[in-house]
């Protein structure tokens, strides 16, 4: 019977932390999507270069938002570990977005806001699975077990 409470109290702790980790992705969406989108068709900025200052603001405040609600009952171990690693893997998130973003542009050649969103939201959504596997994986590490020290005994401090 413990073992299926402990499943459940695990399985609930996932689905907390997916709905937590899904809010904060839905406003930084929002950011980076809305972002995207105003600095390529209404200031005119490269397509890619939008996508890149796009997603450093959205992923700003991802860290916060994950950093401070998401994860903070994961173990925090210093704000310049986690704040490197976070960008690191959410450059490799970009990278993603990018790399869809790109062969829709230049190779498929399709340059229509339509096909360019698609490709977007087809990078964010690769990106995002990526991102949640990594965070946990690296970036928000589970809070380790801290075991009382074993106090000294007689038979221990006889020998």
């Amino acid at each position: 019977m413990q073992f299926l409470r402990r499943g459940y109290e695990r399985l609930a702790g996932l689905i907390r932390e997916l709905s937590k980790f899904g809010t904060i992705g839905a406003i930084a969406f929002v950011i980076d999507t809305g972002g995207f989108n105003l600095l390529q068709y209404g200031l005119h900025w490269g397509t890619l270069t939008s996508k890149v200052v796009a997603t450093v603001v959205a992923a700003t405040l991802s860290y916060l938002g994950n950093r401070y609600w998401t994860f903070r009952h994961r173990e925090q171990s210093g704000f310049a570990r986690e704040y490197f690693l976070f960008f690191l893997l959410n450059g490799i998130g970009l990278l993603i977005g990018l790399l869809c973003i790109g062969f829709t542009r230049y190779t498929l050649e399709l340059t229509d806001p339509v096909s360019i969103n698609i490709a977007n939201l087809a990078g964010v959504g690769l990106g995002t699975l990526f991102r949640f596997w990594s965070y946990k994986k690296w970036v928000f590490l589970e809070a380790a077990d801290i075991l009382p020290k074993e106090l000294p005994t007689e038979t221990t401090q006889a020998r």
